[in-house]
C-alpha cells in the first residue's frame, strides 16, 4: 500500500491505492464540497518559503497557576496566560497558503496536564460535527496535533478532535505510518457558537511517553481539516512536498519543567458472562445419515480477568495480563476465501496487544500477536531510554491445547475404540491442555538525526512445533527525499516441513533466511522505489506471518503526482508504473506484472481513475504436493496413485491482462460512495473446488470426478467493490458494501465459482460513549448469515460495558449430518454475551 503524498492517512486529500495485481482499492476518511470563490489557495509551487523567526525558534510553554475547567468555553482567566499559535498555512489543496479560515491556538501546562485549545473560526450551520464513536471523526471537520515527545523525528503521538471534542488518537512512526488503535487517557470538550467552534483538551503527563525537563524539546505539529474546502488542510507549520517525513518539519515546543514524575498503576479488572449455543447430532454416529440434529445450549460461563499497567516512569511501562478479557466485540470481517492456497492476513483487535505494538514492528511481519491464541498470563515492557527503544514480551498461551467440545467428543471416541494403529485424532490427546510458550525481544537504538538500527528475537515452544528467529534491520534517511530500509532474518525450526520430492510430511530441524531491502526516493513530484524481500523454504516465523516461502519479490515502482489547483475541475492527478518480478531460490521465475495507473482528483471530494496491468505467472505441481520424481505416479488415475497434477505436465502457465476502474466522492456528510470494477483475464483456477455449490469443473474433474489429480487452469475473472454510506442524523449512520467475485474457466466454459458477500452495518451513537450497533453478514458461496448486534458504553479507555447477541445461520443449504438439502435458515451456533471492565488508576 503507497500514499502519494508526504502527509498521514487522517491528513491525506487523495486515495491510498493498492500497487500488488490482486490487492483492492482502499480508501481513506475523506469529504468536500466546492471550494470558496473568494480562496485564495493557488497550485503555484513555494519551496523557497522560509520559516517566519518565530515558528524557527521553539515555543516556551507557560505554566498555569491553576487548572481549566474542560468544558470548550475558554472563558477562564487562565487561558490568557497561554501561548497562542496563529497564521496557519493551507497545506493541502493550497501549498503554503493563506487559509480559508482563521484558526488559533492556545497551550499550557501545570504539574499534572498538558492543556491545549483550539479557536476555529467558522460559520457555524456549514460546520460538519457529528455525534461519531472514537477514532470515527475523519468524516467530520476536525483539529488536532501531533507531539514528537522524545524529539527524535522518529515517532509522535497523533490526537485529533471533532468540533464536539470526540477523539481520534493514535501513533505515526516515520516509514510505517499511522496506528490508531492506541487510546489515550484524556478529557476534552467542543462546542460550536456563533464565530465557528473552539475544542478544549486535558491530557494528563502519565498518559503519555517522553522526556521533560529544562532545556527538553518536544517536536510539535498542529492542523485544522475543513471538509468543504476541497478537504482544506491548515498548518500552523509550513510543510513542502519536497521533504519525505512528517515530524522533521515539526515545530517545537519547550519550558515543560516542573512535571510531577509519578509512579503509576493502572488495573482493569474483567468480567464476561456469556452463554454459547451450538448445532450438535442428536443420534449416535450410526445414525447420522437420519440424525436431524439440534441446538444445544451449553453451560453459562463466567471468564474473570485482570489487566495491569505499572509505569515506573515517564518513558517505560510494564504490562501483565492474567487471564486477559480477549472476546472480540466485533468479528473479522469477511473476506473471499474461494481459490485461495496461502494465508490469509487478519489484523490485530485486542488491547493489550495493541498498545506498544510500534516497538515490535519491523518491515518484515516477523512479530504477529495474533499467533498468541489465547494466553492464561501475558507480561510486556516496553519503553525508550535515551536513544535506546526496547520491548520485551512473554507468554503462556493455552489456544493450540484448547481443543472445541467436538474434538475433545471425537478423541474420548477414538480412544475408546483402543485400536493398535491410532489415527491423527488419537494422536491428538497429548496436545490436550498443553500451552505454547512465546518470547519477543526488541532492542532499538537511533543513530544520527533520523536514523536507526535494531535487533528481534522470537521464540515460539509447543509440542513438536519449536521455532526461533533472530534479526537485525535499520532505516536510514540519506537526504531530504531519500530512504534506505534493510531488514534480514535467521530462522531455526524444530516443526514437520513437506519435502514435495519425497511426498513425506517429515520432523526434522529445518534453518530458514529472510531479507528485504527499500530504497525510496520520494520527491515533490516525481517519486520512485526500489524493493525486494525473500524468504528460503524451511523460513518459519512461528509468532509472525508469512505467507510464501520459497520465494522472492522484485519490485520497482516510479509515479509523478501533479501541483494540485482546487480551481481547476481535475484538482490533482496522479500515475504510476508498478512493476515486480517473483522468482525462487531455485532460479524460476514464477510470476511478473507491471501495472501502469492514472488517478484523477475531482471537486466536490471525489475521485475516479484506472490501471491496466499485464502479466505472467507459472505454477508448478511441487507447490500443490509430491513431484513425481517422488514416486512413479498415474497422471490420469484417481487412486492413491495419483499424480499432483494432471497430464504430461508438471507445470502450468498463463498470460495475463488485467483491467480496472474506480471511483468514489464524498460530497456532503451524509452521504459516501466508492467502486471498483476488475476484469482479470487469464486468472488461474487452482481447481480446488469450492464447496457443494461449485465443485470442481476442470477436465480432469469432469472426466475422473471430483477426485482427480488437480488441473489448474486460465479463465476469466471478474470482480466488484462497492460501498455506500448514508448518515441521515448527527447520531445515526448506515453502510452497505459488497465484494462480489466469478471466475469462469476457458478450458470447460463452466464457472469455478460465483460469490457475493453483502455488509449491512447500523449504528446509533446515542453519546460519544454509548452507542447501538447491528451488523449483518451474507456469504452466497456457502449460504451463511452471520450477524451481530451490541450496545456498548465506551466512556474512557479501559471502562466498558458491552451487552451482545451474535448468530450465525445457513440458508438454503445442506444438512450438515444427513447432506440433504434444508429450506430456509438453519441455526449453526448463537452467543449471548456481557462484558465489563473498569479502569483504577493511581500515582505515587
Amino acid at each position: 500500500m503507497r500514499i502519494y503524498l508526504n502527509l498521514p492517512r487522517s491528513i491525506l486529500l487523495v486515495l491510498s491505492l493498492a500497487l500488488c495485481a490482486n490487492a483492492q482499492t482502499t480508501t481513506t476518511p475523506l469529504a468536500a464540497a466546492t471550494p470558496r470563490p473568494d480562496s485564495t489557495a493557488t497550485a503555484k509551487p513555494r519551496e523557497s518559503f522560509v520559516v517566519p523567526p518565530e515558528k524557527s525558534q521553539p515555543v516556551t510553554i507557560p505554566k498555569f497557576d491553576k487548572p481549566p475547567i474542560i468544558d470548550g468555553k475558554l472563558d477562564e482567566e487562565v487561558w490568557q496566560k497561554a501561548a497562542v499559535l496563529k497564521d496557519f498555512y493551507q497545506i493541502q489543496p493550497g501549498d503554503n497558503t493563506p487559509p480559508s479560515k482563521p484558526t488559533e491556538v492556545l497551550i499550557g501546562f501545570d504539574p499534572r496536564f498538558l492543556y491545549i485549545a483550539f479557536k476555529a473560526t467558522d460559520e457555524p450551520d456549514k460546520v460538519r460535527a457529528t455525534v461519531a464513536k472514537r477514532d470515527n471523526i475523519f468524516n467530520d471537520d476536525y483539529v488536532g496535533f501531533m507531539l514528537d515527545t522524545f524529539n527524535d523525528k522518529r515517532k509522535a503521538f497523533e490526537v485529533f478532535f471533532n468540533p464536539l471534542g470526540i477523539q481520534g488518537d493514535g501513533i505515526i512512526t516515520e516509514g510505517r505510518g499511522e496506528d490508531f488503535s492506541v487510546d489515550l487517557l484524556m478529557e476534552s470538550k467542543g462546542i460550536i457558537h456563533e464565530t465557528g467552534f473552539n475544542v478544549e483538551i486535558a491530557i494528563p503527563f502519565k498518559s503519555l511517553r517522553f522526556e521533560a525537563g529544562k532545556g527538553k524539546l518536544w517536536g510539535a505539529h498542529f492542523f485544522r481539516r475543513i471538509k468543504r474546502f476541497e478537504n482544506e488542510l491548515d498548518s500552523w507549520m509550513p510543510f513542502s512536498r519536497s521533504i519525505d517525513s512528517n515530524l522533521s518539519q515539526a515545530g517545537h515546543l519547550t519550558g515543560l519543567e516542573g512535571i510531577s514524575v509519578e509512579r503509576t498503576i493502572e488495573l482493569i479488572p474483567s468480567l464476561t458472562v456469556s452463554q454459547n449455543s451450538r448445532f450438535v447430532p442428536s443420534l449416535q454416529p450410526d445414525a447420522r445419515e437420519i440424525d436431524p440434529g439440534r441446538i444445544v445450549n451449553e453451560p453459562v460461563t463466567l471468564d474473570l480477568g485482570l489487566t495491569a499497567k505499572f509505569i515506573p516512569s515517564s518513558a517505560v511501562t510494564v504490562d501483565l495480563a492474567i487471564n486477559p478479557d480477549f472476546a472480540q466485540v466485533e468479528a473479522d470481517q469477511l473476506v473471499v476465501t474461494a481459490n485461495q492456497r496461502f494465508p490469509i492476513f487478519f489484523p490485530e483487535k485486542r488491547p493489550f496487544f495493541l498498545e506498544g505494538i510500534d516497538i515490535f514492528q519491523t518491515p518484515i511481519t516477523a512479530v504477529h500477536t495474533r499467533a498468541i491464541v489465547d494466553p492464561d498470563l501475558a507480561v510486556k515492557t516496553t519503553g525508550k531510554l535515551g536513544r535506546n527503544t526496547f520491548g520485551l514480551m512473554v507468554a503462556s498461551d493455552n489456544g493450540p491445547g484448547n481443543f472445541s467440545a467436538d474434538d475433545r467428543g471425537a478423541l474420548h471416541a477414538c480412544l475408546d475404540l483402543r485400536t493398535v494403529k491410532l489415527d491423527e485424532v488419537c494422536n491428538a490427546e497429548r496436545f490436550v491442555d498443553k500451552n505454547a510458550y512465546i518470547g519477543v525481544l526488541r532492542l532499538k537504538r537511533d543513530v544520527g538525526k533520523e536514523n536507526s538500527i535494531g535487533m528481534l528475537a522470537t521464540s515460539y515452544s509447543f509440542i513438536e512445533k519449536h521455532n526461533q528467529l533472530l534479526g537485525i534491520d535499520g532505516r536510514f534517511r540519506l537526504d531530504k527525499q531519500t530512504t534506505l530500509s534493510f531488514q534480514t532474518l535467521g530462522t531455526t525450526s524444530r516443526n514437520f516441513f513437506f519435502d514435495p520430492n519425497d511426498g513425506v510430511d517429515r520432523y526434522r530441524t529445518g534453518n530458514g533466511f529472510a531479507y528485504l531491502t527499500s530504497y525510496v526516493r520520494a520527491g515533490r513530484n516525481w517519486g520512485w522505489e526500489l524493493y525486494g524481500e525473500g524468504f528460503t523454504q524451511d523460513y518459519r516465523a512461528d509468532v509472525g506471518f508469512v505467507q510464501r516461502t520459497n520465494s522472492n519479490f522484485n519490485f520497482a515502482f516510479i509515479r509523478y503526482n501533479s501541483d494540485p489547483n482546487p480551481k481547476k475541475k481535475i484538482i490533482s492527478y496522479h500515475i504510476h508504473n508498478a512493476t515486480h518480478v517473483d522468482y525462487d531460490w531455485q532460479g524460476r521465475m514464477y510470476i511478473w506484472e507491471t501495472e501502469n495507473l492514472v488517478e484523477l482528483q475531482l471537486p466536490r471530494n471525489s475521485y475516479m481513475g484506472g490501471w491496466w496491468e499485464t502479466g505472467y505467472e507459472r505454477l508448478f505441481d511441487h507447490e500443490f504436493g509430491p513431484t513425481r520424481e517422488a514416486k512413479p505416479c498415474n497422471p490420469f488415475g484417481v487412486d492413491d496413485n495419483k499424480c499432483t497434477f494432471f497430464g504430461e505436465s508438471t507445470e502450468r502457465a498463463s498470460n495475463k491482462q488485467h483491467l480496472s476502474f474506480f471511483m468514489g466522492s464524498n460530497p456532503s456528510k451524509k452521504f459516501q460512495f466508492n467502486a471498483q470494477v476488475t476484469h482479470r483475464w487469464g486468472h488461474f483456477d487452482l481447481d480446488f473446488g469450492n464447496g457443494d455449490k461449485y465443485p470442481r469443473v476442470s477436465p480432469a474433474a469432469l472426466l475422473l470426478g471430483q477426485d482427480a489429480p488437480l488441473d489448474p487452469g486460465r479463465g476469466n475473472l471478474l470482480q466488484f467493490n462497492g460501498s455506500v454510506s448514508y448518515q441521515p442524523t448527527n447520531e445515526l449512520r448506515a453502510s452497505f458494501s459488497i465484494n462480489s467475485q466469478r471466475l469462469k474457466r476457458y478450458d470447460t466454459d463452466r464457472v469455478a465459482f460465483k460469490v457475493n458477500i453483502f455488509t449491512l452495518r447500523g449504528t446509533y451513537q446515542f453519546t460519544k460513549a454509548t452507542f447501538a450497533r447491528l451488523i449483518l453478514d451474507y456469504n452466497t458461496l456457502n449460504s451463511r448469515l452471520r450477524s451481530q448486534a451490541l450496545l456498548g458504553w465506551t466512556p474512557s479507555p479501559g471502562t466498558a460495558f458491552y451487552a451482545g447477541y451474535n448468530d450465525d445461520l445457513n440458508y438454503d443449504s445442506r444438512h450438515p449430518f444427513t447432506t440433504q438439502l434444508v429450506p430456509g435458515f438453519r441455526r449453526n451456533a448463537r452467543t449471548f454475551f456481557i462484558k465489563m471492565s473498569y479502569l483504577l488508576r493511581r500515582g505515587f
